[in-house]
């Protein structure tokens, strides 16, 4: 067994990537088990489009947590590029947390194992447990039990009830192999600051803005100053059309004010420092939909 520097406990770290359907509660739970906001959270569908790394530390483990847009399918090239971020985090980690919230058909779940090509082991997150009764829920267990072949467990969880977690981690820990931590215990993300303050603004976008204009914006950081205690940030708010530029300014420039505000409250929460914001809207026509376009945003097709 390999150890921590540290100790003389045998230590274990891993990657666990985390998918299901679009809002099945993925961000949320890994914001729970890591006690802080990294991971974007929106009640609109398909919010998250990348994978980030979220670290937890549960005991002697180091759970290397992969946030993974929803699996869906969608014609347009940035869907294509989101679903191939969750099968690229299913076929590299080495355990799969699959959340399906317990109003969920099987569908979902049967689709998940279409997608699991290299029968990555995994366990069945049952979420939102707290938006149906008792007898709904064992109901909903005992028809998961037909595949209890497919899976290593089942845990019932509830982000708003606080119900699950030690549960969760501890199963999780079991299943991780035995090696050195691969990151330093005090990390919280692999991510960088770009990436994270990036997804404050679209977070705030989607908070923001009703309909289908947050799916046809996105976000380009231009620029960061990081000071001791102020970070200066300079982002261009990416959008499809002149219409929906006009909405997201917004009249007399209020809508882009509430959207900066309420990015600056999330990055000063984030970074506890205070951050001057400046936002700019761009115009750049059919940009989900061209290879060329979504590379220069931050989406590389491999």
């Amino acid at each position: 067994m390999l150890h921590d520097t540290s100790s003389n406990i045998a230590t274990k770290a891993g990657f666990v990537a985390v998918v299901g359907r679009p809002n099945a509660g993925k961000s949320t739970l890994l914001n729970w088990l890591v006690g802080e906001k990294l991971a974007m959270v929106s009640k609109k569908a398909q919010a998250t489009r990348k994978r980030m790394n979220i670290i937890v530390m549960h005991e002697n483990a180091q759970i290397i947590f992969v946030d993974t847009p929803g699996i869906h399918e969608k014609e347009r090239l940035l869907n294509q590029f989101m679903l191939s971020e969750a099968i690229k985090a299913i076929g590299d980690c080495d355990l799969v947390l699959f959340l399906a919230p317990a109003k969920d058909k099987l569908e979902h779940y049967k689709k998940f194992l279409e997608l699991n090509a290299k029968n990555r082991p995994h366990i069945v997150v049952l979420t939102k447990i707290d938006e149906v009764s008792q007898e709904a829920l064992l109901a909903k267990i005992a028809e998961y039990q037909a595949f209890q072949d497919k899976f290593l467990a089942l845990i019932p969880v509830s982000v708003t009830k606080g119900v699950g977690k030690d549960q969760l981690l501890d199963e999780i820990t079991k299943h991780l192999p035995h090696s050195p931590w691969l990151y330093d215990p005090e990390l919280l993300t692999t991510t960088n600051i770009r990436e994270i303050y990036k997804e404050m603004i679209r977070e705030s976008i989607f908070d923001n803005l009703s309909d289908e204009i947050p799916y046809e914006t996105d976000v380009i950081i231009e620029k960061i100053d990081e000071l001791p205690h102020l970070d200066r940030v300079q982002a261009t708010i990416i959008t499809e059309k002149k219409s929906q530029k006009m909405i997201i300014v917004g009249k007399g420039g209020s809508t882009i004010k509430r959207i900066g505000r309420d990015a600056r409250m999330k990055m000063e929460q984030f970074s506890q420092k205070k951050i001057y914001l400046e936002l700019f809207v761009s115009v750049k026509s059919g940009w989900s939909k061209n290879k060329k376009s979504l590379s220069e945003i931050g989406y590389n097709f491999d």
